[in-house]
Parts: structure tokens; sequence; C-alpha cells
């Protein structure tokens, strides 16, 4: 399970977090982080499918990020693939 978000932070930056992946050390820091942060889509990968799907994902973010116009249904789309429908 996974949710990408934007921070509300002067920085604006997408994030992704991957909850099922989490540490007890920092599950509650990383949820209050996402939580805090404006929803953009989120999801649930199918294990088999983490290793590429994590790549995909952190490729997407990182097109936001450089200010590439990407719309929640355009990065749905390209995890299609991965994810449990």
């Amino acid at each position: 399970m996974f949710e990408c978000y934007r921070e509300t932070t002067y920085k604006r930056r997408y994030r992704v977090v991957f909850f099922t992946e989490l540490d007890e050390h920092e599950r509650d820091a990383e949820i209050g982080a996402a939580m805090a942060g404006e929803h953009f889509t989120g999801g649930f990968i199918r294990a088999s499918e983490m290793p590429a799907a994590r790549q995909v994902i952190r490729e997407l973010v990182d097109r936001l990020n450089s200010g590439e116009p990407l719309s929640p249904q355009g990065f749905d789309e390209a995890l299609a693939s991965y994810c449990v429908q």
C-alpha cells in the first residue's frame, strides 16, 4: 500500500510513502506527514511487483517534482500493471 502526496510546506514537494514497509519507529512520523499533506493518489501494489513498481513510482514523483504536469489518473495509468485492481 502506498500514498503519493504533496507537502503543504513552502517547498510543496511530492512525496511517496509505502505504508507496508514502515518500521515501528518511523510509522507515526511518516503517516503523520502523509496525512498533513495533500493527497495525490495511492493504491495497493502486488507484492511480487514491488521492486519494479517502486522504481516507476520514484520516477513519476521525480517528474512531478521537476514541474512536469501529471494528473493522478496519469500516475495511476502508469502503475496499472503493478497494482491490485
